[in-house]
């Protein structure tokens, strides 16, 4: 049975935590890892942390085939109150421990090879440190699906849009149904559909890309 780690799976209602029963369904050994739950819980705020977590999982589990980045640091400022020691804290945990995850990931990867899925976002203005330190995640999972690609590793960023994860009012929803083509807001189990075939044999053809999974939410642009 291969194994895959997921990251930020934490709350009930989250896109991580709905990944976890699909992958199960698929043949799947899944861990999870958050600040203070999951299988294995970890502070990704710490430089030293990404590596410990995925050894300690080896040790435990044996090799990952699968690595999910669902994990995020989020305090919503713009380029007037954003202060340096925030900042800091939203690239240490959404990009520099993504890149340091990775690492330790592909390293430990055996001769099959393995699959890798991080989630973005289009957050920018007013939400300054969050979307800066998504961006630097991009690059980071697109140069990792060249880098790692003779590993036989494929690397995807899933931009999700807007999902009703629990954080949506009545006012909200009905705004953000206006501008879907299908008519309704996503849900995690549609992001889990999505992620199952990326990380499975016959989707890991696609790699490198960064990827709009929001049922023609982003085509309004």
């Amino acid at each position: 049975m291969p194994l895959a780690l997921i990251t930020g799976a934490a709350r009930a209602n989250s896109i991580a935590a709905g990944i976890v029963p699909r992958l199960s369904a698929d043949g799947w050994e899944v861990v999870t890892s958050d600040l203070d739950t999951g299988d294995y819980p970890c502070d990704l705020s710490d430089a030293t942390a990404p590596t410990a977590l995925i050894e300690q999982i080896v040790r435990d589990r044996g090799p990952l085939s699968a690595l999910v980045l669902s994990h995020a640091h989020d305090v919503e400022t713009g380029i007037l109150d954003t202060t340096a020691e925030s900042f800091d804290e939203h690239v240490a945990v959404n990009a520099r421990a993504s890149l340091l995850l990775i690492a330790s990931f592909a390293r430990q990867v055996g001769p099959a090879g393995g699959a890798i899925v991080a989630f973005t976002s289009d957050h920018t203005t007013g939400n300054l440190p969050y979307g800066a330190s998504k961006g630097a995640l991009d690059r980071i999972v697109i140069s990792a699906a060249r880098e790692l690609g003779p590993r036989l590793i494929s690397a995807n960023v899933v931009n999700p849009g807007p999902i009703d994860t629990g954080w949506m009012d009545d006012e909200t929803r009905t705004t953000m149904t206006a501008y879907h083509p299908l008519g309704r807001t996503g849900t995690p189990k549609d992001i889990a559909g999505v992620t199952a075939f990326l990380l499975s044999d016959e989707g890991r053809w696609i790699s490198g890309q960064l990827l709009h999974t929001d049922g023609g939410f982003s085509a309004r642009f």
